[in-house]
Formats: structure tokens, sequence, C-alpha cells
């Protein structure tokens, strides 16, 4: 055989096992329950003084079902909360639900998320409608709910976590209202606010690294960042969708956009310090690009914008929830 011919061919094979190489070395970590097929359904009678009739709420952890209005507490090894949860305010209980478990054609389970309104009337005293997107996430939702204020400091967000993953996978589905929908602003108490342009969908996840100073104060600087707002209508389902994770600072790179930033102090999610109290973690800076995170946080939600704030009826469905290495 001629030695030139040899040389290319043994230079081309090294060529294709180099590009091969990563493949066969990706790996991928399914995030527990993130396939949906299981779900706990609540049954909770609410007060009477609003209707008294029993409502169901669902949860994301092993197949289960409690009656009663006892606070739920995530089970079964479950990371996932959601926006679905059970309220007491002056001793009137109240429950609210934008997260279910849904069929996909084909067989199995995924999640559905909406936008929609709680109303609540009491005895005609009392008349008042929420708006609420359904939300999920990776932490905890602290029930009983007693106020509609500060609605970051009922929820513990993120879970510990150490490991670096190139990339977040999912498959979705997005539903979205005619532009002509618009937003609306609806807090409960207080004069509800139109707005032209629909919301957005959205999925990320961010890592931090944590610490507590001596007061018990929570910091955190951001080690990477994966961040999609979904805007149009998908016509059926987006397998295998990856929402590659970006280390470090990434505000000069040319896919950064604004809501991919730092989290504001007056918008800091909460979780609990080593005293066990809940206090807002404050982010304070980015991370070098190869430091090793604290926390992991992945949130899929049916909006984007300020809580109350949203489109209604934008559904986003979500499923298969896979880390990828």
């Amino acid at each position: 055989m001629d030695m030139n011919i040899s040389a290319r061919i043994i230079i081309t094979a090294s060529l294709l096992a180099g590009s091969l190489a990563p493949l066969r070395a990706e790996t991928k970590e399914a995030i527990k329950y993130g396939d949906f097929e299981h779900w706990v359904t609540r049954n909770i009678h609410e007060s009477a003084v609003i209707g008294g009739k029993t409502k169901q709420v669902y949860e994301i952890a092993p197949t289960a079902t409690i009656n009663g209005d006892t606070p739920y507490r995530n089970r079964g090894g479950s990371p996932w909360a959601t926006s679905n949860v059970m309220a007491k305010v002056a001793g009137v209980t109240k429950t609210s639900n934008a997260v279910f478990p849904d069929a996909r054609p084909g067989g199995g389970r995924a999640c559905k998320l909406t936008t929609m309104l709680e109303h609540c009337k009491a005895l005609g005293i009392i008349n008042i409608d929420v708006l609420v997107a359904g939300s999920i996430f990776l932490g905890e939702f602290l029930e009983p709910v007693k106020s509609t204020s500060e609605p970051y400091s009922k929820m513990e967000m993120g879970i510990p976590f150490t490991k670096r993953p190139k990339a977040l996978e999912f498959d979705y589905r997005l539903s979205m209202p005619p532009a002509s929908t618009g937003r609306l602003y609806a807090p409960g108490f207080g004069k509800q606010k139109k707005y032209t342009g629909n919301d957005h969908a959205e999925v990320y996840i961010i890592l931090q690294r944590r610490w507590e100073d001596k007061d018990g104060n929570l910091y955190a600087k951001r080690v990477g960042t994966g961040r999609e707002h979904f805007g149009k209508d998908t016509n059926g389902w987006v397998n295998d969708h990856r929402l590659t994770v970006h280390y470090g600072d990434i505000t000069s790179q040319p896919f950064y956009k604004s809501y991919m930033g730092l989290i504001p102090k007056n918008k800091s999610y909460y979780a609990r310090n080593s005293k066990g109290k809940m206090v807002p973690v404050q982010e304070v800076g980015w991370d070098s690009p190869d430091a090793t995170p604290t926390h992991l946080m992945v949130m899929a939600s049916s909006g984007s914008g300020t809580a109350y704030i949203g489109t209604l009826g934008l559904t986003l469905w979500v499923d298969n929830f896979q880390l990828v290495y």
C-alpha cells in the first residue's frame, strides 16, 4: 500500500476517533421524579365561608392520596415543589392549583403548568381574584401560606449540589393565547391592571456557591447560568431540548439577555440558614468559571414576570428533566 495513503487512513481514523470520543463520554443524570409519572393527590376541603368545596391539589412525589388540610412537605425523596398550595388566612382554608399531571400522546404523563385566576368569594363580602402562574422548582414550598405578601419568602429555593453539568435537557410544549390577550395584574386585594404584550413561559438552571455570615445572612455568587424564555406556540412537543449551562460572568457574551443576569436584591429567593430561619439569598456577583457550586436551582413556569402578573391561559408542558455531563 502507498505510504501516503496509509498515512491518510491513519490520520482520518484518528480524527474520527477523536470526534466520537466526546459522544461516547457524554452522560445523563435524570432529576428524580422529573419524568412526572408519579403524583400525590391532595383532597382538601375549603372553608364553608368560601363555598366549602373539596379541591384537588397535586404534588410531584411517589403516588399517594392525602385527605385533609395537613400542610404538605416533600415526600419520598422528591426534590420538587410546586406553586400548588394551601393557604390559611384568618382561619379560612383556601387552595390554589395551577400545576397538573397530564397524559402525553403515546403514553406516559407530563407536567402541565398554566396561568389562571384563583377566585375567592366569602359571604358576598370578599370577592377577589389572584393571578397564579403554574410553577415547579427544586426546593420546598412552606405551608400553610398566610398572606400574599413577599411570595418568595414562602419558597425555599434550591437543593445542595456540587457537580458541574454542561446542560439541562427536557421535553416541552407551549400553548400561547392570542396576542390580544395581553397581561393581567391581579394581586387579590387592589385594583387589577392590564398590559399589552403577552407574557413568556420560562425554564432555568442556576448554579450558586452560597455561604453564611456570622449573623445568619445568606449570600451567593453565580457559578453557572442557563435560562430561556418561550413565547411561541410549538404546535406539539419539542423533545430533547437543551439549555446550555454557561459558567462564570456571561454579561459580555453575545447570547446574554437581561433576564439571565444576577437576581436583584429586592427579588431574592429564600433559603434556610444554619439556625433554621428563612432568609433571602443575596446574589452578590459572578463566580469564577471553574468554581464549584454548593446549590442547584431548576425552575419551569408558565410566567416570567413579577408575581401576580401574566397571560391568562398561557400553558407550558414539561417532561423528562435530565442533567447532561
